[in-house]
């Protein structure tokens, strides 16, 4: 092996531990490659090699070390394609067609979610990273289609697949319901990607979602607001490969644009005691300058939020965009994507102790939304009791749903009445037959107050069990939707690719 391996480009071995020493590493050529695969002990310790060789590429079987060479990058997948063309061998071009999707994925950008299982900040293609991680759900949609054709170019398939597209559908459909809903979601803004403005444009974070979503062809060339040297610098640190506009409200240049929205904010609120001059102020913040992009047409929704607090962030959404013409007060709405199919919780974000009137105005929008989805409304309204009115709360849940049983007749909803209920078909049928919900299980859930809405939706997020999208701006005049502060990358992924299905619905 001594005298083999001197001034060898690779090494690749599967045989035992400690058998590649110091001096037959420094003997290989420049780069060297060397996966060393032996099981519990590589060939040469990951630790060991580096610190003898700065430049080695190094794999080996181990999960903790980078480069994991792993048969569940391989096998299930192979085995996948290969049934599903119902193929009666797997052949040398099967396996070689799965070693290029193996290796043509790892040079792509990697998902948020592979990063956050592997506590990274930003994996991407390199020395430590030559092979796609084991935990990456773009794998199954990689070999298993590139094994499928590969078994029909070779004239091993019986069955063989007529429509691609269709076919990944399929795939992902193993991921489970969630991953479908939300990929309804993601294929519905593709339709028509649009512009969105991002106030916290100098976040990693921000900029690392930016990139997700221009990749995935969400949002057509984005615009990220903040001081152009730190975002630029920001870019470059973390190896972001992104196409996007940077726009500073501080710079020189802009001046005469942020005089103009100036001017416009404060023919707007003049009456409302505010001069031209704070307006002046006012326009040279990230989130007056974004909302008034939207507002004058330069961009179709704007998200913010990520650095402030949501009460702060919203304020310059509604001083600048303002409420729809027949709205009285907006209201957040959260998505959560679970196992039984997506529930819509309101409000969870804006007013503290609504009105019995504004209960039903919240029930609205949010059916509104809900039917834009393509999925039937059916609303629980929530109280702490069912069915009783013996209580404040109660009194005034109970009348909203007396209102909207007789001005709109035909829609589903129900109340006053306990989540637990709301949510167990067999239980609801049985102690409330009469119910509207009884075979009409509810996936709106109207909450009595601020406190209740916002505490459930908080620990639903905090346990990280389901995924969550929102808040969802109820009853803006146009696309604007407010992130909780210090949201994830997937969420605000998720928050954005909302945003631009609002704009598409207001075209």
């Amino acid at each position: 092996l001594e005298q083999a391996i001197n001034n060898a480009d690779v090494f690749i071995g599967l045989s035992i531990g400690g058998i590649l020493t110091p001096n037959m590493l420094k003997s290989m050529a420049k780069n060297p490659i060397v996966f060393a695969m032996a099981n519990p002990d590589p060939e040469i310790d990951y630790n060991l090699a580096i610190k003898v060789r700065s430049d080695v590429i190094m794999a080996t079987g181990r999960s903790d070390y980078p480069n994991q060479v792993n048969n569940v990058l391989g096998f299930p997948y192979i085995f996948r394609g290969a049934l599903d063309v119902h193929a009666n061998v797997i052949n040398d071009e099967m396996k070689l067609a799965a070693v290029h999707a193996i290796a043509s994925l790892a040079k792509e950008p990697v998902p948020e979610q592979v990063n956050i299982v592997y506590n990274k900040k930003n994996i991407f293609f390199g020395k430590e990273y030559i092979i796609p991680k084991p935990f990456d759900n773009r794998l199954i949609t990689r070999v298993a289609p590139a094994v499928a054709k590969a078994a029909m170019d070779s004239g091993v398939a019986k069955n063989p697949i007529l429509d691609w597209k269709i076919y990944q559908e399929k795939l992902l459909d193993r991921m489970g319901y969630e991953s479908k809903m939300l990929r309804m979601i993601q294929n519905r803004a593709r339709t028509n990607p649009k512009r969105v403005v991002f106030c916290n444009g100098e976040e990693y974070d921000i900029l690392k979602s930016v990139q997700i979503l221009n990749e995935e062809g969400i949002v057509s060339i984005p615009v990220v607001l903040g001081n152009e040297n730190r975002i630029k610098r920001l870019i470059n640190e973390n190896n972001l490969d992104i196409e996007l506009k940077i726009i500073d409200p501080e710079k020189e240049e802009n001046i005469k644009k942020v005089e103009n929205f100036a001017k416009i904010l404060w023919k707007k609120r003049n009456r409302k005691g505010l001069t031209l001059y704070d307006s002046k102020i006012r326009m040279r913040t990230n989130d007056h300058f974004g909302a008034m992009m939207v507002d004058q047409g330069k961009a179709d929704a704007v998200i913010t939020g990520y650095s402030r607090s949501f009460s702060l962030s919203l304020r310059p959404m509604l001083e600048v965009i303002g409420r729809a013409d027949s709205v009285h007060k907006t209201a957040g709405m959260m998505i959560l994507l679970t196992k039984r199919g997506p529930l819509f919780l309101a409000d969870t974000a804006v007013i503290p102790d609504p009105t019995s009137e504004e209960l039903a105005r919240i029930a609205l929008m949010a059916s509104y939304v809900v039917k834009n989805f393509d999925i039937e409304p059916r609303i629980a309204m929530l109280s702490f009791q069912n069915f009783s009115s013996d209580s404040k709360t109660s009194y005034k849940v109970s009348k909203t749903v007396a209102f909207l049983h007789k001005k709109y007749p035909n829609l589903i909803v129900d109340g006053e009445i306990q989540p637990d209920f709301a949510l167990n078909e067999f239980l609801l049928s049985k102690k409330f037959p009469f119910s509207k919900l009884v075979k009409k299980r509810a996936n709106i859930f109207i909450f009595p107050n601020l406190e209740s809405g916002n505490l459930t939706y908080k620990f639903i997020r905090g346990l990280g069990e389901v995924q969550t999208i929102g808040p969802v701006m109820l009853g803006m005049r146009k696309p604007a939707h407010v992130m909780q502060m210090q949201s994830s990358i997937e969420e605000i992924v998720n928050l954005a690719t909302l945003a631009v299905i609002d704009a598409q619905i207001r075209q």
